[in-house]
């Protein structure tokens, strides 16, 4: 579990310099940063799509899933309510922030990857169930902290304060993987953790075409394709 808190923590101190550090920065240097932030996210939305397309069970799988949460999620308009309440923020704050769609790709890029999933499940797989600082079983959650420590502090510096909430997400989803395998052994199937990546890794690449507005996927509309992959293998396993 100790990686899982270190990974935690340092969203928290990442996060915390870049909100610091954020009102200095002059507004060329923010959209400077915003098309690092862009780019980012293309790259490693396509790393974590692409590798794992070969090793899928049904290839359209992705596909489906998408298809099927884009119209789940236009239905209920996730989109349209979190735009609504950024505006009520923008207004009480009176200024412009997409705040809460930073908020949500932040949320995509630390929970979404074979670090953040398969991490914890090794973490308390390893003999002291991931408590010694150099345990081996922690290493891919201590990787995954380096990285997101600097695309923590991109995030604040870029849309401020608001992203330090990801700190607590991240630590109930990678916390409710340990648990996981803690009581069930490795209990996630690899082809649910597969598609998942494939899947997770398309709507990074859509917040990252958001970013550098080239197109507005509605991202958050298409967040219910996660569950797909999840459902399909919990019902396989039951009828199995």
């Amino acid at each position: 579990m100790l990686g899982t808190i270190v990974n935690t923590c340092t969203i928290i101190v990442g996060g915390a310099f870049g909100a610091i550090v954020r009102e200095g920065i002059g507004d060329k240097y923010k959209s400077a940063m915003f098309n690092a932030l862009g780019l980012a996210c293309l790259v490693l939305g396509m790393n974590a799509s692409l590798p794992n397309m070969a090793k899928s069970e049904y290839p359209v799988m992705f596909i489906l899933s998408l298809a099927i949460g884009g119209l789940v999620g236009t239905r209920l308009d996730l989109s349209g309510h979190i735009d609504r309440l950024n505006a009520k923020i923008n207004a009480k704050r009176n200024k412009e922030n997409n705040a809460l769609q930073g908020l949500v790709t932040g949320l995509l890029l630390y929970c979404i990857g074979t670090f953040s999933i398969v991490g914890p499940v090794l973490s308390c797989l390893s003999p002291s169930h991931g408590w010694a600082f150099g345990e081996p079983g922690n290493t891919y959650l201590y990787t995954n902290a380096t990285l997101d420590l600097v695309t923590s502090a991109v995030l604040a510096a870029s849309y401020g304060w608001i992203m330090l909430l990801a700190a607590p997400v991240l630590f109930c989803w990678q916390g409710m993987f340990y648990m996981i395998a803690f009581y069930f052994g490795e209990a996630m199937p690899e082809p649910m953790r597969v598609e998942l990546s494939i899947v997770g890794g398309v709507l990074i690449v859509s917040s990252g075409l958001g970013i550098l507005g080239i197109k507005d996927c509605k991202t958050i509309n298409l967040l219910p394709s996660l569950l797909v992959p999840v459902l399909f293998y919990l019902i396989k396993g039951i009828l199995s």
